[in-house]
């Protein structure tokens, strides 16, 4: 049996549903609450249908032999354990992007890395969580989403057929979603394999599979949304020349609004599979239908 998932009062994501559009702002925004709320303006002006963040806690989820290495970054030389308090936000700034979300009419949610930051994230109520890939083997952390009985997607990039198979029978498939992914920054075509779309679908009859795509063009999104993804996600920002590891694999605003155009045109053209005469057809049926049979009987 198909599934779809109610995400948020307005949008499911599943069977049934139109393709659900992710823009991935991740932290490209910088640590910088302007930035945040550019990103999520351009987006509802493209059309899409959710932002989503990265949530980490930082002493958590960098490795105590980096803490002390230091970085350029845009505020100056610095440890990467500084670095990567200055790119996160906390309750405050996860509290101003809630309302404002809801005062623009847009889904948002993120991706958890640790398990405090999804204890952090449950006051915010999300409709969804999503796993980054390399997440994927991190059975504690998915354990810890599970319990909150919330719809998740778990990306599967840098993932073997067998560590797929092992988080899908360890926790089920009751509220699960499956995104297709290849975890190149950015991603060559050749590698993209979007028939895996097809091949998680028949493995998981009923889970909605999607796309997570770090591809540079926007052609072969649109191709996973013909070859049957009910989402798609891609990374977002304001420029790809901006500071950040995510950025030169991202999209930017008016690449955006023609993604979610094209992939709304292409839901349109696949249409239901039954043939049908439609009335655009007749003028042009009866007037070299006519021609023809005048010609065959000369």
């Amino acid at each position: 049996m198909n599934k779809s998932f109610r995400v948020s009062e307005k949008r499911a994501i599943g069977a049934g549903q139109p393709v659900y559009i992710i823009a991935e702002i991740g932290i490209n925004h910088n640590g910088s609450m302007d930035i945040a709320r550019k990103l999520i303006d351009e987006a509802v002006v493209a059309g899409c249908d959710a932002v989503k963040f990265q949530k980490r806690t930082p002493e958590l989820c960098t490795p105590k032999d980096q803490w002390h290495l230091e970085r350029d970054t845009p505020w100056g030389r610095m440890t990467y354990i500084n670095y990567r308090h200055m790119v996160e936000f906390g309750v405050e700034e996860y509290s101003e992007i809630d309302v404002y979300c809801k005062e623009k009419g847009i889904d948002w949610f993120v991706s958890c890395w640790d398990e405090e930051s999804v204890d952090f994230m449950e006051q915010f109520n999300p409709g969804v969580y999503k796993f980054a890939s390399a997440s994927l083997t991190d059975h504690a952390l998915i354990e810890r989403v599970v319990k909150t009985c919330r719809p998740y997607i778990l990306s599967t990039g840098m993932s073997t057929m067998n560590e797929i198979r092992e988080a899908v029978e360890r926790f089920g498939t009751d509220n699960l979603m499956i995104a297709h992914s290849t975890s190149a920054y950015p991603c060559a075509p050749e590698q993209l394999n979007l028939r895996m779309i097809d091949t998680l679908s028949e493995l998981y009859p009923g889970v909605p599979v999607g796309y997570s795509g770090h591809e540079t063009g926007l052609a072969t999104t649109v191709a996973a949304v013909a070859m049957g993804a009910s989402f798609v996600e891609r990374h977002f920002t304001l420029d790809r020349a901006m500071w950040g590891s995510d950025q030169a694999a991202s999209v930017e605003p008016q690449g955006m609004q023609k993604l979610v155009r094209d992939i709304r045109d292409v839901e349109l053209a696949l249409g239901d599979g039954i043939k049908r005469v439609y009335d655009s057809e007749l003028g042009a049926m009866k007037r070299l239908r006519r021609a023809r049979s005048v010609e065959a009987s000369l």
